[in-house]
């Protein structure tokens, strides 16, 4: 039978997009293993995008792994370092478990690598992969494959004004202002979000006087893909669309609060902007919109916006973003 490893992130699409580094280094250290990542199934067209793993095996953040058959070879905890990641994965006994040091479920302590609660995502998995198998991963690997489907819009400017918590949004008659300077000078505005978000991006839409169809609407993740993939630039906040610009090369102006860049910033080498003006660590959970965020101004955001967009377009696109023909997962 076919040996199998098990990575638990049960998280979202810039937590996926985060951890693909170090998806593909326990690849490259375990090839003969059956790779199965136990994600939110909603993530499942990119996962397969990806070409990393063989099996998305559908989950909620923190609950229960629905494994099945004999226990898994090896798992992973790629989610977090508290006990209740490790939990889940200790009740499915699995021969290994790979995870940072600290308590597990019964309060046992697990061994592993010292946690840094002020190191880079993609670093800080790669190098529990690495501790832990020897292989070394290079967290400045975060490209997919433009997916085939054409985007509604190609070398559009997209604006997305969500985020999955309100201390993550930038307000939104700042986006309008951007949004309505951008279009004024002739570039094609994409106003994007999530279903919930629909509102917002209507409000934004009509405060900027932009025409209907620039709000992107019910796009789903392989249209937000493509979308990305195809984009002139992005400006965003810390969420997911950054990673994806990442993922893709997509030129971005990234606006950050209340989590400081140096843990969740696209690549310094990258063509990505990032606005911070925090001295702390704020709550990316909270109810209200960051202190940080706040203080990131329209005008300051359009002249980084201006300085990307006078940059000649590339010519091919990196390769990165060209089309694959890698297997699905």
């Amino acid at each position: 039978m076919t040996p199998r490893v098990l990575a638990l992130r049960a998280l979202g699409l810039g937590d996926f997009l985060a951890g693909v580094p170090a998806l593909r280094a326990l690849r490259a250290a375990l090839p003969r293993h059956r790779l199965v990542l136990a994600a939110p199934g909603v993530l499942r067209p990119l996962v397969e995008l990806s070409g990393t793993v063989d099996e998305l095996l559908a989950t909620g953040e923190l609950q229960p792994v629905p494994w099945v058959g004999p226990p898994p070879d090896v798992a992973v905890d790629l989610h977090g370092n508290g006990p209740a990641s490790k939990r889940l994965l200790e009740r499915l006994q699995p021969g290994r478990l790979v995870a940072f040091a600290g308590p597990g479920g019964d309060g046992r302590q697990v061994p592993g690598p010292t946690w840094d609660p002020d190191e880079h995502e993609r670093i800080r998995w790669c190098r529990l992969v690495e501790v832990a198998f020897g292989v070394p991963g290079d967290p400045g690997d975060l490209r997919l494959p433009v997916p085939a489907r054409e985007p509604r819009v190609t070398g559009a400017v997209v604006l997305h004004v969500g985020a999955a918590f309100a201390s993550r949004r930038w307000p939104e008659d700042r986006f309008a202002a951007v949004a309505r300077a951008v279009a004024d000078a002739g570039e094609r505005v994409v106003l994007t979000g999530s279903g919930p978000e629909l509102p917002a991006l209507e409000r934004v839409r009509a405060v900027a006087g932009l025409p209907r169809e620039a709000v992107a609407g019910r796009t789903d993740l392989v249209d937000l893909a493509a979308l990305v993939a195809h984009a002139r630039l992005v400006v965003c906040g810390d969420t997911g669309v950054a990673h994806l610009a990442s993922a893709y090369a997509t030129p971005s102006v990234v606006l950050f609060g209340p989590t400081p860049p140096h843990r969740w910033g696209p690549p310094a080498d990258g063509p990505h902007d990032v606005l911070w003006h925090g001295t702390g660590t704020g709550d990316p959970h909270g109810s209200e919109t960051d202190p940080a965020l706040l203080r990131v101004a329209a005008e300051e955001v359009l002249a980084r916006v201006r300085l990307r967009l006078a940059r000649p377009p590339a010519g091919s696109p990196p390769p990165a973003a060209r089309r694959s023909t890698a297997p699905s997962a």
